[in-house]
């Protein structure tokens, strides 16, 4: 199994910045690649961004880029998400997403964090 691990979220004004962390733990043999979504109240989720292990192709919705950085420290199995000038327009529940290798199996699965809510308002 594969524990992902959020933290980083909160309430901050327009303008300002978060840094999201998911730490990823459990019998992992191998990630495929780690991403960013968010839900907004009413709404459907969305890929916010992503990064395939080892890849230089780093995906950011149009809505987020230039403003959201997502990173990975991969000898800590942790990925980031740093979100500059943010926007009331940001705020919902953003949930981290590994595609993963478990010792045992041969495939990869896609795992989810708990989600953190980052609600951007004066």
């Amino acid at each position: 199994q594969v524990q992902l691990v959020e933290s980083g979220g909160g309430l901050v004004q327009p303008g300002g910045s978060l840094r999201l962390s998911c730490a990823a733990s459990g019998s992992i043999i191998s990630i495929l690649v780690t991403g960013w979504y968010r839900q907004a109240s009413g709404k459907q989720r969305e890929l916010v961004a992503n990064q395939p292990t080892g890849g230089s192709t780093i995906y950011y919705a149009d809505s987020v880029k230039g403003r959201f950085t997502i990173s990975r420290d991969n000898a800590k199995n942790t990925v980031y998400l740093q979100m500059n000038s943010l926007e009331p327009e940001d705020t919902a529940v953003y949930y981290c997403n590994a595609v993963v290798q478990t010792s045992g199996s041969t495939f990869y699965k896609p795992y989810w964090g708990q989600g953190t809510q980052v609600t951007v308002s004066s």
